[in-house]
């Protein structure tokens, strides 16, 4: 085998295993980063706290991270509303999960 076709091998398992042990971004951090970035302009801890809010549980949290993402023309994907309504229920609702 010639020595630089044994130097390509090596360079693809590296980028192999480095491929490999990449992580993703945790949800949680993705959904906090979306919010920062797309949200926080119109949105503050007091939107969250209000007493007519519309979010009662789980589900109409995620609906309604999913019709504010369509308003806004996000294009959001659902791994990114699910991240997004995940932080703000860890960070403010509390709600019980069904995932």
């Amino acid at each position: 085998m010639p020595r630089n076709s044994i130097l390509i091998v090596i360079v693809v398992l590296l980028g192999y295993f480095a491929a490999a042990y990449a992580e993703p971004i945790p949800d949680h951090a993705r959904g906090e980063l979306l919010y920062t970035n797309h949200c926080v302009a119109c949105h503050n801890a007091k939107i969250h706290w209000r007493d007519k809010r519309i979010a009662r549980d789980w589900k109409s949290l995620q609906a309604e991270v999913k019709r504010w993402q369509n308003v806004s023309g996000l294009g959001w994907d659902s791994d990114d509303i699910m991240a997004v309504a995940r932080y703000l229920n860890t960070l403010y609702y509390h709600y019980p999960t069904a995932d």
